[in-house]
């Protein structure tokens, strides 16, 4: 994780971001930090910066997004939490997801126990369901 404090001098914190943290998130400190230098009194981080760091947290994790960007982690947290889509651009839902389910390289196990008037009788079977299918059939035919 990065950690600026003033012990470090700029330099050193600048060749540490520089190192440490993802593009991405570089590129939102430069803008945070140009607001900065810009704004005027205790004027509110403008809703753009904050979208754009809600989608890094989402990405990144919020603790280490806040710590180096300088932002409130429970306002982070909310950013990053709701569904804004990030630099105003309006996310597209697919309109078809095809799951495909995995292979099963192993066999289906079931036991079938059976009784009647003339004892039990326990099958351990291990086949695919077709196979189950036709020899449940078969003994169905048998007992009837």
């Amino acid at each position: 994780m990065v950690c600026l404090s003033p012990a470090l001098g700029e330099e050193a914190g600048v060749a540490k971001i520089a190192s440490e943290v993802p593009v991405t998130m570089r590129k939102v400190l430069r803008c945070l930090e140009r607001w900065r230098r810009q704004r005027q009194g205790r004027e509110r981080i403008p809703q753009r910066l904050w979208v754009a760091a809600g989608e890094l947290a989402r990405q990144h994790g919020i603790n280490p997004v806040s710590r180096v960007l300088g932002l409130d982690f429970n306002r982070l947290k909310r950013m990053a939490e709701s569904n804004l889509p990030a630099s105003g651009k309006h996310r597209v839902k697919p309109s078809f997801v095809e799951l495909i389910a995995p292979q099963v390289s192993i066999s289906p196990h079931c036991v079938i126990e059976l009784e009647g008037q003339r004892g039990k009788m326990r099958i351990e079977w291990k086949g695919t369901a077709a196979d189950l299918a036709r020899l449940s059939q078969t003994l169905w035919e048998m007992i009837v």
